[in-house]
């Protein structure tokens, strides 16, 4: 069992808490070259060593209580069989606040696996936030998710829908997106029609091959059960019994967007993700997705979700979080700036 006993007074400002952990345990939660323990201990201002089957975690208080939740945190996932990646303690740290009122936070998040990808990788929410919006697909027809790249918003959805297709919880899977470029004409395109639209669909693809495997997708797609087109192709249809995934839904028109919407049929689930930030959209066109969000949201209807996910959530690379956080507190600064300079004019 893990124990830590504190070996300072109460009344110190420096202390020393010692943490026993299994051997295996302890090389995990460390990592390669001790980057993790690094990372903890810059990051809370500790220093963190490993003497004589003990953790020796030193520092002010408040650091100190901190790291040694943190480590808790991550010998938990550890014991689940789970291999620790810095994603994992890049999280923790991020969700000190959290993580403090909740010491199995990490644990608990691991415990819900969607699927498997074909290499049997267990896909499951990483993050309090991917957390909440695999519980509002579950629970509701129709989902908004609304956050920056990197955030699983795509992937997570991919998985429902496959895991719900395998269970013929639904007949068929359709998957779509707006056909725009990234702020860049590609001007003409060779090849038949299918070959023209490819390249706008890759990303879903790419997932579909990860979670499903190329030969399943191929066989499935043949049989008419998995489509993958075009937002502009759903016009005019009717969507019954199927998990439907609209990508990209900032690239919308208000039209594209309640056209899609009201394609929704009886047994069917639909999830739209977007990035409102990321708009390749021409200038002056407003976003679907703004649009339906304010729309929808205000009304309350039941079976509709919407679902914000921020750089907290990021689950790719370090650097792309630090991105998104920046890009995210530029902004923050900028809105302010407007709102000061409009309360200025009015003044």
């Amino acid at each position: 069992m893990d124990m830590a006993q504190e070996l300072c007074e109460e009344t110190s400002q420096i202390c020393t808490e010692e943490l026993f952990l299994r051997a295996d345990i302890e090389r995990e939660i460390f990592g390669q070259r001790d980057d993790y323990v690094r990372r903890i201990e810059n990051e809370l201002g500790v220093t963190i060593l490993s003497r004589n089957g003990a953790i020796l975690v030193s520092g002010g208080k408040k650091g100190v209580r901190q790291a040694v939740l943190t480590l808790n945190q991550l010998a938990g996932l550890a014991k689940r069989g789970t291999g620790i990646e810095e994603q994992n303690v890049n999280y923790v740290l991020e969700m000190k606040k959290e993580a403090e009122e909740n010491p199995d936070l990490l644990p608990a998040l691991d415990s819900e696996v969607i699927c498997h990808t074909t290499s049997g990788k267990p896909i499951k929410p990483k993050t309090i936030g991917q957390e909440k919006y695999i519980k509002a697909i579950r629970d509701n027809l129709i989902i908004f998710a609304n956050g920056p790249a990197g955030t699983g918003k795509t992937f997570l959805a991919m998985a429902m829908a496959i895991t719900a297709f395998q269970n013929k919880e639904v007949e068929r899977i359709i998957l779509t997106r707006p056909a725009i470029e990234a702020g860049e004409k590609l001007g003409f395109l060779p090849g038949d029609l299918q070959s023209k639209v490819d390249p706008y669909l890759r990303p879903l693809y790419d997932a579909l091959y990860q979670i499903m495997g190329a030969e399943k997708f191929q066989a499935n797609m043949e049989k008419g059960l998995i489509e993958v087109a075009p937002l502009a192709y759903m016009r005019g249809r009717t969507l019954d019994n199927a998990y439907i995934i609209l990508d990209e839904a900032q690239n919308t028109t208000p039209e594209q967007m309640k056209m899609f919407l009201t394609r929704f049929g009886f047994g069917s689930h639909a999830v739209i993700t977007g990035d409102a930030t990321q708009k390749d959209l021409a200038k002056g066109t407003v976003s679907g997705l703004d649009v339906a969000t304010r729309v929808l949201s205000r009304k309350n209807i039941e079976g509709i979700s919407f679902v914000t996910l921020d750089s907290r959530d990021v689950v790719r690379h370090p650097v792309v979080q630090k991105i998104v956080k920046a890009y995210e507190d530029y902004e923050k600064q900028q809105s302010r700036f407007d709102h000061q300079r409009r309360e200025y004019r009015k003044s």
